[in-house]
């Protein structure tokens, strides 16, 4: 009944704010309103479309907005409100999914992404319902299953009995009814498949069972569904970095603190700092498990100075000097937050981690910049202080927080490169991701925009084409952005392309001799490069006008 009253007193919270805009009920008639719109659409699902009455009212019931919109097509009237619900619906039946997929937990506006094509009542497909309703039965709460279904849409699709036979074996090995909810709402794909998913899946329950024995249950869980929930989401923090490594069940047993005392926000936040040093993510969830005092080190505040942090962990003055030559645009201040791609950003990460995780991790919390002006740079300094009396302050401290998100320091050359990048921090951070994600090392990525910045201002899809048009077309590597990093500065289909196909073709016809380079074919001037074709025959500067140059750079020759 408390439950009843909760979800109830949430949507009259959300209708008097619209109701009161359109004034359509009186507000001291909103929960009426509410309370005759729920049971009607109660009956409506239980007579008209055969649902259970029980899930039928679970629908009406956490169908807080659509519920909210039935109300506002109508007109109210205390004595003739209910007869005016039942003819509305009558005539102007719901779509029947909407309702539903809100109900399950699912946010109102994300919902249209989820809605079947061209159906609008379980008539037409009862897959999804009769799935909902087969864990329903077993003890999902209802509103819970939105979770399922998000991360998991394959669980939908499975009978009511091969739902009901996959969740008893899971009790058959001796978890309890609440135990198997609890679980599998933090691990969906526990639901799925048969074959060798299936046996990884029982496998992962055994463990789990022998874990939770471990850490005693009676005493560590409220035999509850959100308590088993809240336990299994933090192990699964543990089982994505690297499931089959029995070390690491075997240290989750001994560390029950870890899951008692910090929450699942925590540990996930700590995870993904040490995942940015771009190592096995079972290395990250080792060297957790086996130091939880970590878990207590301030890892985002602290400032380092680059050098002085090399020093720390151990690194020989002459390799300082190596990296401060090699990498000058790590050198000045950061934040620690920043370390793992400062580390990334000079190649030294992989050997900082084994530090690390081989007993020395407490080097992160007994770092400590000893003098006040250690490492600040003066030029850096400086632009800072011009960066706060522009308008544009909040936006360009933005996108040099990106720069020293990804290994520049406080220094100089970041500040000179900021002067060359345009668009948001977010943009830049997605043009970054597209060059990683295309298998460019993190430390290249970082050179290469330190000799020409103006690569961050190239569109994702942009950046795609040009890398796709070097390696395949071209026929060369990554590798050559080392040589001619301004190579995705330029136009593909302008510049790059013609000039390149041109080129080709004059080597395969024999009439030029002389390859020229990447660089040296597209980097010319326009005016250069019509000389240089000039040189080799006076007619052949009119064929690259006629056939393979475009308009825009016919354009281009005719205006200069």
């Amino acid at each position: 009944m408390f439950m009843v009253r909760l979800k109830f007193a949430s949507i009259s919270h959300n209708f008097s704010t619209v109701a009161a805009k359109h004034r359509r009920v009186p507000s001291k008639y909103k929960s009426l309103a509410i309370g005759k719109a729920q049971q009607a659409i109660t009956d409506y699902l239980h007579t008209t479309r055969s649902l259970s009455y029980t899930h039928a009212e679970q629908i009406a019931s956490n169908a807080s907005v659509s519920i909210r919109s039935l109300i506002l097509k109508l007109d109210f009237s205390v004595p003739t409100f209910s007869k005016s619900l039942r003819k509305h619906l009558s005539y102007h039946p719901i779509n029947e999914f909407e309702f539903f997929f809100e109900s399950i937990g699912i946010d109102y506006s994300e919902v249209s992404e989820f809605l079947p094509e061209k159906k609008f009542f379980f008539s037409e497909d009862r897959t999804v319902l009769d799935a909902a309703c087969a864990l329903s039965g077993f003890g999902f709460p209802w509103n819970k299953l939105g979770k399922l279904y998000k991360e998991e849409r394959l669980v939908f699709v499975q009978s009511p009995g091969e739902l009901e036979s996959r969740l008893l074996k899971f009790k058959d090995i001796g978890f309890s009814t609440v135990a198997v909810i609890g679980t599998c709402l933090a691990i969906p794909r526990a639901l799925c498949g048969g074959g060798e998913l299936g046996s990884e899946i029982r496998c992962l329950f055994v463990k789990l069972k022998r874990l939770f024995d471990e850490f005693d249950s009676q005493h560590l869980f409220e035999e509850n569904v959100d308590s088993w929930l809240a336990v299994s989401r933090k192990i699964r923090i543990f089982y994505d970095l690297g499931c089959e490594n029995e070390e690491m069940w075997e240290l989750m047993g001994r560390n029950k603190s870890l899951f008692l005392e910090y929450s699942e926000e925590a540990l996930v936040k700590k995870a993904k700092y040490f995942c940015r040093f771009g190592v096995r993510k079972e290395d990250v969830a080792l060297l957790i498990l086996r130091n939880p005092a970590i878990m207590n080190f301030d890892l985002e505040k602290p400032v380092i100075s680059v050098t002085g942090m090399l020093k720390h962990f151990g690194l020989r003055q002459d390799e300082v000097d190596a990296v401060a030559q090699k990498y000058p645009y790590v050198l000045g201040r950061n934040k620690l937050k920043n370390l793992p791609y400062v580390l990334r950003a000079i190649d030294l990460h992989e050997r900082i981690f084994d530090i690390l995780k081989n007993g020395n991790h407490q080097l992160l919390a007994s770092y400590s910049v000893m003098d006040p002006d250690e490492d600040l740079d003066r030029e850096y300094q400086e632009g800072l202080e011009e960066l706060q009396n522009l308008r544009t302050k909040t936006h360009n401290i933005q996108k040099l927080d990106f720069l020293h998100e990804i290994g520049f320091g406080e220094n100089g050359m970041a500040m000179k490169v900021l002067q060359h990048v345009h668009g948001t921090a977010v943009e830049l951070q997605d043009r970054f991701q597209i060059l990683l994600n295309s298998g460019i090392i993190f430390s290249k990525i970082c050179l290469l925009i330190r000799s020409a910045p103006k690569i961050l201002n190239q569109k994702p899809h942009s950046i795609q084409d040009k890398l796709r048009f070097l390696c395949g077309e071209m026929g060369d590597s990554l590798d050559y952005l080392e040589v001619f990093p301004a190579y995705l500065c330029f136009d593909l289909e302008n510049r790059i392309s013609p000039r390149f196909r041109f080129h080709k073709w004059l080597v395969e016809k024999g009439l030029s001799e002389k390859s020229y380079s990447i660089a040296s074919i597209v980097a010319t001037s326009e005016k250069a490069f019509i000389a240089r074709l000039y040189g080799i025959h006076p007619a052949i500067p009119k064929h690259w006008f006629e056939r393979f140059a475009n308009r825009k750079t016919r354009a281009t020759v005719i205006l200069n």
